[in-house]
């Protein structure tokens, strides 16, 4: 059966133009972990619902064909059944743990909110590929391991690669913790204002020196090893005497706020903002093929480190073509270790298959370059520092006067959201919105987790903004500004714990919860619900096999925890196979199937 929008101008409506779900409705069914964010997203795009659908999410009506998704947490028969069990099959616990020196599940769900956000995704691109002329949409398949997948894709490439990390992942990293107690994480990407901080606060020269490697490299290793005296010198000062430090370094600093302090200043804003510009015309061409809705449009990408790249590197999957801006010379991180044939293996993980132009922003004839660019392309996609692309004139106003179709996006930190906001970057969002607090069980100390979830959440959470503006523009006809956050992603994370703390529950799960059991040559991790009565068995004395053997003739749900990510392309648990691309790094499977 034919679509009914066969063409961009059938597909436009009068609608609300900050909701380009508007007229349309929802039903829900599924594991209420997987589709809390499916159903909430969904709502704040301007969705209805009519209930439950019979095995699967639907998402019909204002003439579109039903777009239907099916989520689950991994293939059958793999013994992944919920939270706990997928991230220790895909190696979240063994990346996160890297701080710790040993294995440690996230205290929230992130693999279940990442999944939500990539079903959304699934059926904002089956309309798309239907406003197109795409054709009735495909039905739209997401797994917890895959998400899993994508999460540690980066850590799992430099696993993979020919050369050793540039820092031997080991235990230690912030937070820090000052004579009067305050616990508070350190930002700067700057050698130099690292120096002069630690020397303000007399640190040892050489600790300040063999600091600055492991700290700059924690984005990438998930763990800090700098010399622990550096810990010792911030017990001997007083909070304020940190903030001044800062202040005459350049580098900042952040308390970490706790889940009360988040939720009674929660103002529960979408995380993400759309907003409808003038009218436009966007080139047609061929129908998208099924599985590509967004093949035949462009992509203009000018991100740095993961948000924004990760966002662009999933249009790509979804077909677009994406063009990579690059300073001269390429970008920097084309040559961080470790590499594969010679490219570094993490930027690979998010920008294989990316084409590339080399641009100088500084440069006005550049800058001139650029923007004839954009006016040819579909979307523009940044994560610069706020306030700098209009100090370039190149915010939405500049390229949409060439190109009023076009969907201009920016993938930030804050969305101007916060007034004491410090530097955007995951892990002083991480520290100022409670994640440090959450994804760590009661007992234990607030701890921002070294593995780069905001980021990587962030980046999806670009991808669903990017995917809601394309489908308001094919819509209305409108070219379309969306703003997406590491705060927006960061609330999504944190709803559950936030509405618990702003109704008087504990927000934090309890003591040793998602904490592995360790075995005479590993560790396992039992099911949520079994995680108690699992807990009651000694396994030390037995091998990995034998102590899921023991636990599951108890009818105990478990399954071994990853800790080589190496060891994942040959991991039968896993629903989608690990490949390697043309330079011989390990590439994960697209996270959704398109059937």
């Amino acid at each position: 059966m034919a679509s009914p929008v066969t063409t961009h101008t059938a597909a436009r409506r009068p609608l609300d133009v900050s909701h380009p779900l508007d007229g349309l409705r929802f039903g829900v069914a599924g594991p209420e972990a997987l589709t809390r964010v499916v159903a909430d997203h969904l709502r704040r795009l301007g969705a209805r619902t009519h209930g439950e659908d019979a095995g699967a999410i639907t998402l019909d009506g204002a003439g579109f064909v039903p777009v239907t998704a099916h989520t689950v947490w991994g293939a059958a028969c793999s013994g992944l059944e919920d939270e706990a069990t997928a991230q220790a099959a895909t190696g979240l616990m063994a990346v996160h743990g890297r701080r710790h020196g040993a294995p440690r599940g996230l205290g929230v769900d992130y693999l279940a909110t990442a999944t939500g956000v990539l079903t959304v995704q699934g059926l904002l691109a089956g309309l798309i590929g239907q406003a197109r002329g795409g054709g009735p949409a495909p039905r739209v398949s997401t797994t917890a391991d895959r998400t899993g997948l994508l999460a540690v894709s980066q850590y799992l490439a430099a696993a993979g690669a020919d050369e050793p990390e540039a820092v031997e992942p080991a235990p230690g990293g912030p937070p820090f913790t000052s004579v009067d107690g305050v616990l508070f994480e350190l930002e700067t990407l700057d050698p130099g204002a690292w120096a002069v901080f630690w020397r303000a606060l007399e640190a040892p020269a050489d600790a300040i020196r063999a600091g600055w490697r492991p700290f700059q490299f924690r984005y990438a290793t998930a763990c800090a090893p700098f010399p622990a005296v550096l810990h010792e010198v911030t017990r001997c000062h007083a909070w304020e005497g940190i903030r001044q430090a800062a202040a005459l370094s350049g580098a900042e600093v952040c308390r970490l706020r706790t889940l009360a302090e988040r939720a009674g200043e929660d103002d529960g804003a979408d995380p993400w903002t759309l907003k409808a510009l003038d009218p436009g015309h966007a080139a047609t061409g061929p129908a998208p093929a099924p599985g590509r809705p967004l093949a035949g449009l462009t992509v203009l990408e000018a991100g740095r480190r993961i948000q924004a790249p990760l966002a662009a590197h999933l249009l790509g999957l979804l077909g677009a073509r994406v063009i990579r801006i690059e300073p001269p010379g390429g970008d920097p991180l084309r040559g961080m270790p470790p590499a594969c044939d010679g490219i570094s293996a993490r930027w690979l993980a998010l920008n294989r298959g990316k084409e590339a132009v080399e641009i100088d922003i500084k440069s006005s004839e550049d800058r001139r370059r650029l923007r004839e660019l954009a006016a040819e392309a579909d979307v523009f996609l940044h994560n610069w520092a706020p306030g700098k692309a209009a100090e370039l004139e190149l915010d939405t106003e500049h390229l949409t006067r060439a190109n009023p179709a076009l969907v201009y996006a920016y993938t930030g930190g804050w969305a101007d959201r916060l007034d004491d906001a410090p530097m955007g970057t995951d892990f002083m969002v991480q520290a100022r919105t409670g994640v440090g607090e959450a994804v760590h069980p009661a007992g234990e100390s607030p701890v921002p987790s070294l593995m780069t979830l905001l980021d990587v959440l962030g980046g999806l959470h670009g991808t669903e903004a990017v995917l809601a503006g394309l489908l308001l523009r094919e819509r209305t006809g409108h070219g379309v500004r969306v703003d997406s956050s590491l705060l927006g992603a960061a609330d999504t994370l944190l709803a559950p714990a936030l509405h618990r703390a702003a109704t008087g529950s504990d927000p934090r799960r309890a003591a040793g919860f998602r904490h592995p059991l360790p075995t005479s040559d590993g560790w396992i991790a039992p099911s949520d619900d079994c995680a108690v009565a699992a807990a009651a068995y000694d396994l030390r004395g037995m091998c990995t096999e034998e102590a899921l053997h023991q636990l599951r003739s108890h009818g105990l749900t478990a399954t071994a925890v990853t800790t080589d990510l190496s060891a994942l392309p040959h991991d039968l648990r896993l629903s989608g196979s690990i490949s390697r691309d043309a330079h011989g790094a390990p590439a994960v499977p697209d996270p959704w199937s398109f059937a």
